[in-house]
């Protein structure tokens, strides 16, 4: 295992700018650089759960300044939670939830695109009722952590070679306390790692760890309730959260992972409160960049962050 999660480190937040308020409520981000240029992913509709959510997507050449490269509508769904992910031949994916009917069904769609500026038609992947919230690239292979949307409840681990036809490779790769979001990042030594959300009765995340074939995982209780998770693999090996934080004051933070000791430790709380988290976490010219959302300005809003860490 080639991280090094002992590093202790401190951060400040450096910068902050509202990037998207355009929607009554803007919500649920990812942030990528890609072809040398930033883009921001977000849902734009009235409210947290009303069903006319579409995809905003932003572009900006520096970070600072942001203009809309486009949005992604689809007749009769309320389309949530998007994330990119960079593939190896160089093009950028999207995937998000479609949610449509009484009672709500989720079902995972993916777009691609050679530019961030222009998508192609939407693809439905993974299995119906089994939202595919994260997923990344190693070794020319994509894995994906999705979770069931009904009983019963689990987390379960897909894997593709070209990332629309997934196959389930763990078909039950956590389950208790309702698993649901994750993050994923791997190691270049091939490592996995896995931030897994959980609610109901038993809330507190769990960080999985895994080697390839990615069959077997380990997993460590933290303790602590979380919302919302990214994971980030730094330069000099430390792992990264940003996640919503509900121990008392309900924020959005950066945290530091240990795997070794099993903690995730606050670092900073951005400015945030209530209806907040969903973080995109991209390292660039030595910053942390995060795009998040929050209600603490009254209107919920999408926020780009830069935090300086210290080791």
């Amino acid at each position: 295992m080639t991280s090094s999660p002992t590093r202790r480190r401190t951060a400040e937040v450096t910068a902050v700018r509202r990037i998207g308020d355009s929607a009554p409520h803007s919500a649920f981000t990812d942030l990528v650089r890609y072809a040398g240029t930033w883009f921001c992913a977000f849902r734009e509709a009235r409210t947290h759960l009303s069903d006319d959510g579409v995809i905003r997507v932003l572009t900006s050449a520096d970070g600072r300044s942001w203009t809309s490269a486009t949005t992604i509508r689809q007749a009769g769904a309320d389309l949530r939670d998007p994330r990119f992910v960079p593939r190896p031949d160089g093009r950028l994916q999207l995937l998000a939830a479609a949610s449509s009917g009484s009672p709500r069904t989720f079902d995972t769609v993916a777009w691609l695109s050679d530019d961030g500026h222009t998508w192609g038609d939407p693809i439905g992947v993974g299995e119906p009722g089994v939202w595919v919230w994260r997923a990344a690239w190693h070794d020319d292979v994509m894995y994906g952590v999705g979770y069931a949307t009904r009983e019963p409840r689990f987390a379960r681990l897909y894997r593709s070679v070209d990332g629309t036809d997934l196959e389930p490779w763990v078909p039950t790769l956590f389950e208790g306390g309702y698993p649901n979001e994750s993050g994923l990042v791997f190691d270049p030594d091939g490592t996995a790692f896995c931030l897994l959300r959980r609610d109901g009765d038993n809330a507190s995340a769990q960080l999985g760890l895994a080697r390839p074939p990615y069959r077997e995982w380990r997993w460590t209780d933290l303790g602590v309730q979380v919302g919302g998770p990214a994971l980030l693999r730094l330069p000099d090996g430390g792992l990264l959260a940003g996640v919503r934080l509900l121990d008392g004051v309900v924020r959005t933070a950066i945290c530091a992972v240990d795997p070794e000791r099993g903690e995730l430790t606050e670092l900073v709380a951005l400015p945030s409160g209530g209806d907040t988290s969903y973080p995109g976490l991209v390292w660039h010219d030595d910053l942390l960049w995060v795009s998040y959302y929050s209600s603490h300005e009254e209107r919920t809003c999408v926020y780009l962050a830069e935090v300086r860490l210290t080791a």
